[in-house]
């Protein structure tokens, strides 16, 4: 960036500034700081808006450390107020919702790729587990999904009641439930193939049947079902 960075942007030539690139040469020409430049319109006093975006993916570690801060995480870097991090977490969530294949009430669910297609964007930059329920009527339709449990870096609590008290609730004939790991590895741990034998058992008693566990971790994910490690119904590609 060089002497341009001690200067206003508006003061910088046009084929420099970042919004006017970006509509000439398109987004892709535009590196981290520049595109955060644009979200966050202005600098400070004494930084541009480009310096203050580099800043705070230095401060962050990049924009997968910007992806998952909360709004209060944002405020402390310098030149971020409240403002300026609302608009970020704005644009990161439009972004999620642009790479997230909609999974809206009525989508019939027949693989497990379409469970991580939809909830990779949202889960993936987490460093926390969170544990989901989708409830399906008896074509595998979604009737609709509930967070159950938001746990700590290493783990979730969930007990079968408060899956089947939902799935219950909305007279669900099946679940998938799922959750992510933190740490990329979607390898299953011990914890959670007891608790899908669990969560299986509860079905079978109260006539719901889980028909995947998928755990989600950094570009890939592992399905119970996929796998071999719970029945599946006849006909059901799940």
């Amino acid at each position: 960036m060089g002497k341009l960075s001690s200067k206003g942007i508006a003061q910088w030539p046009e084929g420099e500034r970042p919004r006017e690139r970006l509509l000439a040469k398109g987004a892709a020409s535009l590196t981290d700081g520049q595109l955060l430049a644009i979200v966050l319109r202005v600098g400070k006093h004494d930084k541009s808006a480009v310096e203050v975006g580099m800043d705070l993916l230095a401060h962050l570690g990049g924009l997968k450390g910007l992806a998952n801060r909360s709004g209060e995480e944002l405020c402390k870097v310098p030149g971020i107020g409240p403002a300026k991090a609302a608009q970020i977490k704005a644009a990161i969530e439009l972004g999620k919702r642009v790479l997230s294949t909609p999974l809206t009430e009525g989508t019939v669910i027949t693989h497990s790729q379409t469970v991580f297609d939809h909830y990779y964007p949202h889960l993936r930059d987490l460093r926390k587990e969170v544990f989901k329920v989708i409830l399906l009527d008896t074509k595998h339709a979604v009737i609709q999904e509930r967070t159950i449990s938001e746990g700590t870096l290493n783990s979730s609590l969930v007990h079968p009641r408060e899956v089947f008290n939902e799935a219950v609730r909305a007279s669900a004939a099946a679940v998938i439930v799922l959750h992510n790991h933190p740490s990329g590895d979607p390898k299953p741990s011990r914890e959670d193939r007891v608790l899908t034998t669990r969560l299986q058992e509860a079905g079978e008693i109260l006539g719901v049947q889980v028909l995947d566990h998928v755990i989600i971790g950094d570009g890939r994910y592992v399905s119970f079902a996929d796998e071999g490690w719970m029945s599946r119904p006849s006909g059901s590609r799940l």
